[in-house]
């Protein structure tokens, strides 16, 4: 390697058979991040340098600016024993610190050289040196045995070596190792291949083969123009989001939106061609759901949609190869498309020779878990549960309406278009529930009893609905604790975490009067006798836990959260108003003062022995202090009262601004534990009113500092 330059840009590619779409992009950027991360902890890269990373279907390929060809020497200080222990009275080597220097390279010639340093309660010897830095084909070795180790391989592969007799593992076979410093390649080797300049460019529109590079930075673009490959991910990413637009836009459609389907378009070609398909319009009277799905899942295709959202007969396919007359992969697109819609069209048209409600007795010979018994058990606890919700909401009208949609919301995991396509449950329900008569209401309920299904997700449209998915959700909550199927770490199988979110994020969003502490104790009636554990505290701290943290999320202090959330609220739908008041009342100039004085009757109250009054004897009040404060609160308590009456938490706090001037003179004249224990008792039962005034919104006291 030419040791001219003592910097000089890094290149790096494993040329490997085709790689898991799903995990290219994640396998793209580990590789780079682990890679440079291994270089600059050697010393070999600055943690400020680029680092460029590339995937392709048969690549992964890393450029890293400025890259020493050697690291720089650096000193090392190695402490070797107590100064009892290495020399004798005399001062000399003893036997164990000639062995402690030999293994560290050294002779007894370095005795003289040792450093004296006091380390804790003894006097230690060091061994000062200097040791050189790491060459980089020493170090690109190590960091990419690091790289390659990192990964985060879904499914490994052993496959067999050239001898035909050594098997090694990675993702895929790797056929081609590239290492270039500048012009010149860093002598590694992994898997069996020594690092050269050759690579392949596309399998079949390459111009040159194979690509023979001149210099790290020459990578990327001789791989496009001889090899025919867009090496970078976010590059072809960012290709076919604007073919596509481009396609569409003359005919005034739109792609169907999917961040994940163009991961994975981009994870299989090399150089994208956007072209346009169509097919017969006899599939458009499938709903559209089916047919996107399909067209999206199995084809990989980009449905459009007209400007009204309604899908058309038209369909994007994003093709590897750029023939002069592209019909002929056209025409095989929509050959291969057609039995796919074919089939769409069969399963809606059988499935609608049944009615939804005749499927549900099937339902009880579908095992849900098996401690908790059939889907068909289920069902009638949902419905048990819905019912209530429905009746606390609107009455025995939306009981009986909760009840309909709850028995048949589950009733089209039996039909042949779930079964094919299980992404559809609820949409499939709401369009045979239509199909049977059923009322809009009904059947809108149907689908959205699964919302929201993730962050952001729309909630469901209307009140059959949200008694159904709050019924749906807090079921499978209640049950799955009441069993002890708790998320542990990351482990989460039965998604209660979103399912907690979703009861959260309805309550709120449809701003509903219900106690939460009542809703888990109706769900945990619907089960039989026996069945499950008493989990219901343990359901209550878990929703307040996601309550907490969905709050932060929406920009709320752990302070602010923590003195709404630890008054344990019984409507959640009031939290966001109270987080609001608390806010305010935090940016009052009183509040440390105030916070502070809550922390301190907070504490005085808890360190009293027996029960402390809320009734003040105000014959009792005898210094001009506790007179005042007393007097204050006469003033201030209807006010503030008055105000969280009327659901205006942030009067109510702003209210206790007042409280300030008479609290800190309490605290400057007056002796709480007095002898007296009749002045002792009233005084407690005067912080005691003070307190609860005070901790009506939320606990001020967290708010200390």
């Amino acid at each position: 390697m030419s040791t001219q330059a003592m910097t000089a840009n890094l290149l790096v590619e494993l040329f490997v058979e085709e790689l898991p779409p799903k995990a290219l992009k994640k396998l793209g950027e580990a590789f780079a991040a682990a890679l440079a991360e291994s270089l600059v902890a050697q010393g070999l890269a600055e943690a400020s340098a680029t680092v460029s990373n590339f995937a392709s279907p048969r690549r992964l390929g890393v450029h890293l600016e400025n890259v020493l060809a050697c690291a720089a020497e650096k000193s090392v200080s190695a402490k070797l024993m107590p100064v009892a222990v290495g020399l004798d009275a005399a001062g000399n080597a003893t036997p164990a610190l000639l062995k402690r220097l030999a293994a560290l390279g050294a002779d007894v010639s370095a005795v003289s050289q040792l450093r004296r340093a006091v380390d804790g309660k003894n006097e230690a010897l060091f061994y000062d040196s200097v040791a050189a830095g790491v060459p980089l084909a020493e170090g690109l070795q190590r960091a990419l045995e690091h790289a390659m180790a990192k990964l985060p391989i879904p499914k490994v592969m052993t496959y067999p070596l050239a001898d035909g007799w050594t098997t090694v593992n990675f993702v895929r076979p790797v056929h081609g190792l590239i290492a270039l410093h500048g012009a010149d390649i860093v002598p590694v080797s992994v898997l069996g291949l020594t690092a050269g300049r050759d690579t392949q460019g596309h399998r079949f529109e390459a111009r040159v083969s194979p690509v023979v590079l001149t210099s790290a930075d020459s990578y990327a673009a001789q791989l496009k123009d001889e090899g025919a490959v867009i090496a970078s991910f976010a590059e072809r990413r960012a290709d076919i989001a604007r073919q596509l637009q481009a396609a569409a836009a003359p005919l005034g459609f739109k792609p169907v939106e999917d961040d994940a389907l163009l991961d994975e378009v981009t994870a299989l070609v090399e150089r994208p061609n956007v072209l346009l398909g169509t097919f017969e319009t006899v599939y458009l009277d499938v709903p559209q759901e089916c047919l996107i799905l399909t067209m999206k899942a199995n084809q990989k295709y980009f449905p459009l949609l007209d400007a009204a959202g309604k899908l058309t007969n038209q369909f994007l396919i994003v093709s590897n190869i750029s023939p002069a007359d592209a019909s002929a992969v056209i025409q095989g697109n929509e050959r291969v498309v057609r039995p796919r819609l074919a089939d769409a069209k069969f399963f809606f048209d059988q499935d609608r020779k049944k009615a939804l409600d005749s499927r549900v007795l099937g339902l009880a010979k579908v095992v849900y878990h098996n401690k908790l018994g059939t889907q068909g058990e289920r069902v009638t606890r949902v419905q048990a549960i819905a019912r209530a919700i429905g009746q606390q909401i609107g009455g025995e009208a939306l009981a009986l309406q909760a009840d309909q949609a709850a028995l048949l919301a589950k009733a089209d995991l039996l039909t042949d278009m779930v079964g094919e396509f299980p992404e559809l449950q609820g949409i499939m329900g709401r369009y045979y529930a239509q199909h049977d008569g059923l009322a809009d209401d009904i059947a809108f309920a149907i689908e959205d009893h699964y919302k929201p299904r993730f962050a952001g997700d729309e909630l469901p449209r209307n009140d059959v609905g949200v008694c159904v998915a709050l019924a749906d959700k807090l079921e499978t909550l209640v049950g799955m604790f009441g069993i002890g199927q708790i998320p542990t770490g990351d482990k989460d199988p039965f998604a209660l975490r979103r399912h907690a979110l979703g009861v959260l994020r309805i309550l709120i969003g449809k701003s509903l009067p219900l106690s939460l502490f009542d809703l888990v104790n109706i769900s945990f009636s619907a089960f039989p006798s026996g069945l499950l554990g008493d989990a219901h505290t343990t359901v209550e701290t878990f929703a307040f836990e996601r309550l907490d943290g969905l709050m932060r999320e929406q920009g709320y202090s752990a302070n602010e959260v923590e003195a709404v959330l630890c008054m344990r609220p019984v409507r959640i739908d009031l939290v966001p108003l109270q987080l609001l008041a608390v806010r305010a009342f935090a940016a009052l100039p009183e509040a440390p003062a105030l916070a502070a004085a809550n922390k301190r009757v907070g504490n005085i109250l808890k360190k009293s022995e027996g029960e402390v009054g809320g009734v003040v004897d105000q014959g009792r009040l005898v210094e001009a202090a506790e007179t005042a404060l007393f007097a204050a609160l006469g003033e201030i308590v209807p006010r503030a009262d008055a105000a969280f009456a009327a659901g205006d938490y942030t009067a109510s706090l702003q209210a206790l601004a007042a409280l300030k001037t008479p609290v800190d003179a309490f605290f400057d004249s007056v002796m709480v534990n007095a002898d007296d224990p009749a002045l002792k008792a009233n005084r407690l039962a005067l912080l005691n009113q003070l307190h609860q005034t005070m901790n009506r919104v939320a606990d001020i006291s967290r708010l200390a500092a």
